[in-house]
C-alpha cells in the first residue's frame, strides 16, 4: 500500500533508538521529511544521518529534551525553518522511573508529569497552527498497554500515561473540524532499550545475550509467543499518519502481540 507521505514534514521525539527510531524509519520510508529529536546530541545526529542514508529524505536532528519547556518551541521552529510545514506530530519520550506509591515525592511526580503528560500538551500547542495549514494533520502519541491494563511497579507511568490518553481523546473532538486526527498506540513487550534493562542482570548471571533471555522470557507471556519489534509500531504509527487513515481518530491500539486480555 501506498501511504502517500512523500513530502510531509513529522516532528518525531524520543528517535535515536527504540520506538522512536522505528516510527521515524517507517515515515523515513515512505517518504516524508523529519525532525527527530533526543537528548542524547551525538546518538541523534548519527541518527538522523543513517535514516537519511537508507531512505533519501531529508532528516534534521534536534538535540532537546522533551520535558523541558523550551523543547516544544525550538522542534516546531527548526521545522518551519528547514520545511515550512508539519504535517505530523509524533509524541514519543522515555518512561519515568519504576516504583510504588511510598518512592515518590512531590519533585518525582512533576518531572513524571512534565516528560509524559505536560510535554504532550506542549507539543501539541507549539505545532497545532501549522498541523491546521496542513490539512492533512495527524498526532500520534506513544503510551503503553498501561493505560488499558496497569503493571505493577510502574506507578508514575500508569498513572500519567492514562493522562495522555484522555487528553488524546478530547483532542479528537476538538480538533476533527480542523481534519487533523489524533491518535494514541500501546506499545506491549517491544524489544526496546527499556524492555532490555529488566533482564540484563539476569542474562549476565546465567552468562547468555539479553536479546535472547528477553525474547524466550516475553514468549511466554505473549500469546503470539514472541517479542514485539519497533518496526512494527512504525508501520502502525506510518498507517495512521496516512490518508488511508483519515477516518481514524481518538482511538487507543494496542501494538502487544495478543498480551492485553481485556474486550476494550
Amino acid at each position: 500500500m501506498d501511504l502517500n507521505l512523500e513530502g510531509r514534514v513529522a516532528v518525531v521525539n524520543a528517535a535515536s533508538r527504540g520506538l522512536g527510531r522505528g516510527i521515524a524509519e517507517a515515515l523515513a520510508r515512505e517518504g516524508a521529511r523529519l525532525v527527530v529529536s533526543s537528548r542524547d546530541e551525538e546518538a541523534i545526529e548519527r541518527t538522523a544521518a543513517e535514516i537519511a542514508s537508507l531512505f533519501g529524505v531529508e532528516v534534521v536532528p534536534v538535540a532537546a529534551d522533551v520535558s523541558r519547556p523550551e523543547a516544544a518551541p525550538l522542534l516546531a521552529g527548526t521545522a518551519l525553518d528547514r520545511f515550512g510545514r508539519i504535517d505530523i506530530l509524533v509524541n514519543n519520550s522515555g518512561g519515568p522511573p519504576g516504583g510504588y506509591f511510598d518512592d515518590f515525592d512531590d519533585a518525582s511526580w512533576q518531572s513524571a508529569f512534565e516528560l509524559l503528560l505536560l510535554n504532550v500538551v506542549r507539543m501539541v500547542r507549539a505545532c497545532l497552527p501549522h498541523l491546521r495549514s496542513s490539512r492533512h494533520g495527524r498526532v500520534v502519541n506513544v503510551a503503553s498497554t498501561s493505560v488499558r491494563q496497569p503493571i505493577r511497579g510502574l506507578l508514575l507511568s500508569n498513572s500519567l500515561r492514562a493522562g495522555v490518553a484522555g487528553l488524546a481523546k478530547t483532542l479528537s473532538e476538538e480538533l476533527a473540524p480542523d481534519n487533523i486526527t489524533v491518535n494514541t498506540v500501546l506499545p506491549g513487550r517491544i524489544l526496546t532499550d527499556r524492555l532490555r534493562e529488566g533482564f540484563r542482570e539476569r542474562a549476565r548471571q546465567a552468562g547468555v545475550p539479553v536479546d535472547d533471555l528477553a525474547r524466550s522470557e516475553v514468549a511466554k507471556e505473549v500469546p503470539l509467543g514472541r517479542v514485539g519489534e519497533p518496526e512494527e509500531m512504525g508501520g502502525l504509527v506510518a498507517f495512521l499518519c496516512s490518508d488511508a487513515a483519515a477516518y481514524i481518530t481518538g482511538q487507543m491500539i494496542a501494538v502487544d502481540g495478543g498480551q492485553v486480555r481485556g474486550l476494550f
